[in-house]
């Protein structure tokens, strides 16, 4: 299976081109997911917690091609890392550090090979969405790629306190696990404080709340309405987790 995380957005012409460069390397009826092409722009942290928390719902052999990468054409390296079986191929940026710092394995490989056109701009399609396609296959060339200890760039892989996504109903997903949030805890966010609610059921119409979302973050929301118009919440915005003693177990 190949999972698509990028920032390139789902109506641009990027993901379709990367797609095609996939079918032409990968086997035949090779599974292709669009995990994500709304990831936060430019922003490689947030897409890095928000990559480590969605990664853990897919196969233990799945390939990832992960990009979010404004340093394109620029001096970061690009990278194959393998983190408890998964395999995550694009830039050594930041994005794969949160995966890499909370797997209990690792493998990394730099890729030194380019083919012989090469965007300056599009790795995605030109670098990545090939060597994604061949390790799809089962295979990692060796004349491809040169192993090395670790990534270069390392993001706090601790809990990130701010907004890393709000999805199309308005809910602001944040980099804290909710496991480790007390459900006593009253978050305050773009100076409006908001209680635990089990589920959008739990709170009145209207009401904002924050709870666990499916994929174990905390998520901000209101309940029939948008947090990001009725809080006017948005990516990067920071989040304070106020009292509630000792968290959930």
């Amino acid at each position: 299976m190949l999972a698509l995380f990028t920032d390139f957005g789902a109506d641009d012409i990027y993901v379709g081109q990367v797609r095609v460069a996939l079918l032409r390397h990968a086997a035949a009826g090779t599974p292709i997911i669009d995990m994500l092409h709304t990831a936060p722009n430019y922003d490689s942290q947030a897409g890095a917690h928000l990559l480590a928390a969605l990664a853990q719902w897919y196969p233990p052999d799945c390939v990832f091609l992960a990009v979010v990468d404004p340093g394109v054409g620029g001096e970061r390296d690009a990278v194959v890392l393998q983190a408890d079986g998964q395999w995550f191929v694009g830039p050594d940026n930041g994005l794969l550090s949160v995966v890499a710092v909370r797997a209990a394995r690792t493998l990394t490989w730099q890729i030194t090979w380019r083919p012989a056109a090469l965007s300056a701009s599009f790795h995605g399609r030109d670098l990545f969405a090939p060597m994604a396609a061949w390790i799809s296959r089962g295979e990692l060339p060796p004349d491809k790629l040169v192993e090395r200890t670790g990534l270069r760039v390392h993001l706090d892989a601790d809990d990130f306190a701010e907004v890393i996504y709000v999805d199309h109903y308005g809910n602001a997903m944040t980099g804290l696990r909710a496991g480790t949030v007390p459900r006593t805890a009253r978050l305050s966010i773009a100076d409006t404080g908001v209680e635990y609610a089990r589920v959008f059921s739990d709170a009145m119409a209207g009401q904002a709340f924050w709870y666990e979302n499916s994929i174990g973050l905390v998520e901000i929301a209101v309940n029939r309405g948008s947090a990001a118009t009725q809080l006017g919440v948005r990516v990067g915005d920071p989040v304070r987790v106020n009292g509630g003693g000792e968290s959930p177990t």
